[in-house]
């Protein structure tokens, strides 16, 4: 699996996004390319310990269940649900949002992933560092997949 601390990964992921543009079309999905990328730095903003969440009942049962699934090698499938806290309605600035999303991705790779790894996700509660790398990496795949990046 891809690790979002390595420079070649963060690279990567940077010229994905800037295949996008403000007209790139959903492949699947609600969100437009503005709101993908507004979604997407939200949920950095979790592991980086800039957006505060507490778990949920749904994530208290059901959580450590579903964690290995999403931090499992294995792509995330089309139509996953999403946590209501995360859900992006109305328009986004895609030029701010883009400089945004690129800002967290690139604080995030240099942070200490031991330390970020204290933040707690909204539904899978404590991870580790690895499934923390993984899971970041994972949903930034899914949505640049998402947009055909």
């Amino acid at each position: 699996m891809k690790n979002i601390h390595d420079a070649a990964t963060v690279q990567e992921l940077i010229q994905r996004l800037d295949k996008l543009t403000p007209s790139t079309q959903r492949q699947w999905g609600k969100m437009d390319v503005a709101q993908m990328l507004a979604h997407c730095s939200n949920a950095l903003e979790v592991n980086l310990g800039d957006r505060i969440s507490k778990q949920g009942f749904m994530g208290k049962i059901f959580g450590k269940m579903a964690k290995k699934s999403v931090t499992s090698d294995k792509p995330f499938k089309q139509g996953l649900p999403t946590d209501p806290g995360f859900v992006i309605t109305g328009s986004k600035d895609f030029s701010a949002e883009k400089q945004r999303l690129i800002t967290l991705i690139k604080r995030l790779s240099a942070g200490n992933p031991e330390a970020m790894a204290a933040n707690p996700h909204p539904f899978f509660g404590r991870m580790t560092a690895h499934e923390w790398n993984t899971l970041n990496y994972k949903h930034l795949d899914h949505h640049l997949r998402q947009f055909g990046a």
